[in-house]
């Protein structure tokens, strides 16, 4: 998702100063988008208002500057719900933070297109282990290199697929138990949450290197 997304699916929740978002990001948010500059905010927020997705109101502060505290318009909501409904395609490496800031946001605001975001993903990844896992990891080590000690090298090529490996099958893992808990939730209104499947995934292109 685009960062004026991710700002939209704060001021959603309920209405923020840019400081606060700033605060949100540097906090909880630290994994969702790093190195994110106050400068950067307040021009997406003055961007976001031209296109009339957010309006604010003056927040008079004693001692303090007054504070603009922005709020989500109907045309935000509207593209924001566009945004979490739109196609997820997945990238080569897994734990994308696109992925994660979809299933975060859509989770609040959109919780029907769950299912088939975390499907997507799991079809997605399942693919790659069973096409890339049993690949020759062989290296060829040229000739009069005398860094390239191929003990060493090999130690460290093995000890990085044995991380990859493990990391991965925790990831198809936690889909797995997260689409089962999500199957059996209940929604706000007590029925349960309704599956919205999208179409499986293209698989990877050659060259992905996931273990």
């Amino acid at each position: 998702m685009k960062f004026d997304h991710v700002l939209l699916g704060l001021l959603a929740l309920h209405p923020r100063s840019g400081w606060d978002l700033r605060h949100w990001l540097a906090s909880e948010g630290r994994f969702v988008r790093s190195n994110v500059h106050q400068s950067q905010i307040y021009r997406l927020l003055n961007r976001m208002n031209e296109k009339g997705w957010v309006e604010f109101e003056v927040d008079p502060r004693d001692g303090r500057p007054d504070a603009k505290v922005y709020r989500l318009t109907e045309a935000g909501r509207a593209e924001l719900l566009a945004e979490a409904r739109s196609p997820y395609r997945p990238t080569s490496r897994f734990q994308d933070p696109d992925f994660m800031t979809r299933f975060f946001f859509a989770g609040m605001l959109a919780p029907d297109v769950l299912p088939g975001l975390i499907d997507t993903e799991l079809a997605y990844r399942r693919h790659q282990v069973a096409t890339s896992r049993g690949r020759d990891r062989g290296i060829a080590f040229p000739e009069g290199t005398p860094e390239a000690d191929a003990y060493r090298i090999r130690l460290i090529r093995e000890l990085s697929h044995q991380y990859g490996t493990s990391a991965v099958d925790a990831w198809i893992d936690w889909l797995e138990r997260t689409r089962r808990l999500l199957q059996d939730a209940q929604g706000a209104d007590g029925t349960p949450l309704n599956p919205v499947r999208t179409s499986a995934a293209p698989p990877p292109t050659e060259g992905d290197d996931t273990r």
